[in-house]
């Protein structure tokens, strides 16, 4: 019981502290610097929440054994979707992006829009579409639509 007073009495007085001096927590805790712009009240309940783990000993075994199970699930979810491994950084989870297709001179781009078929041919400078040169897909992909698009998602790649 005793033990559980003293902690309380810790969080609240994380509450007098400065944000240098919550800053200065943080960086002992997580030997980085704070996040820039990071409000004074969640740098509190950081040092809250590491001091009370501390104490107390952080997840139970079977709440890290869910949040692995969940991070598990997300993962198999993002593989089987865009068909790619995930990958692990440094301890961070991160899916690694699709690589854009290339399209090699003397291809043809096929693409309706509105009704109407537009084709583009690929050449060694750019691209070709209705007799004149275009430097990029999306600019091709603006004269189509009149607005803004990623060229090569317009066309599919």
């Amino acid at each position: 019981m005793r033990a559980k007073l003293d902690i309380q009495a810790e969080v609240v007085a994380l509450g007098y502290l400065s944000r240098e001096e919550l800053a200065a927590q943080w960086e002992r805790i997580y030997r980085c610097a704070p996040p820039k712009g990071v409000r004074r009240e969640l740098l509190i309940r950081a040092a809250a929440w590491h001091l009370q783990a501390k104490r107390l000993g952080g997840f139970s075994t079977e709440t890290r054994r869910m949040l692995r199970s969940a991070i598990d699930r997300v993962e198999r979810k993002f593989a089987d979707r865009d068909g790619q491994p995930n990958v692990v950084a440094d301890e961070i989870k991160v899916t690694i992006a699709r690589k854009r297709k290339q399209v090699l001179p003397g291809a043809r781009l096929v693409r309706d829009w509105n009704g109407k078929t537009h084709i583009v041919d690929v050449i060694e400078d750019g691209f070709v579409f209705e007799a004149k040169v275009f430097p990029s897909l999306s600019s091709i992909a603006r004269k189509i639509t009149g607005g803004h698009w990623s060229g090569p998602r317009f066309f599919g790649l």
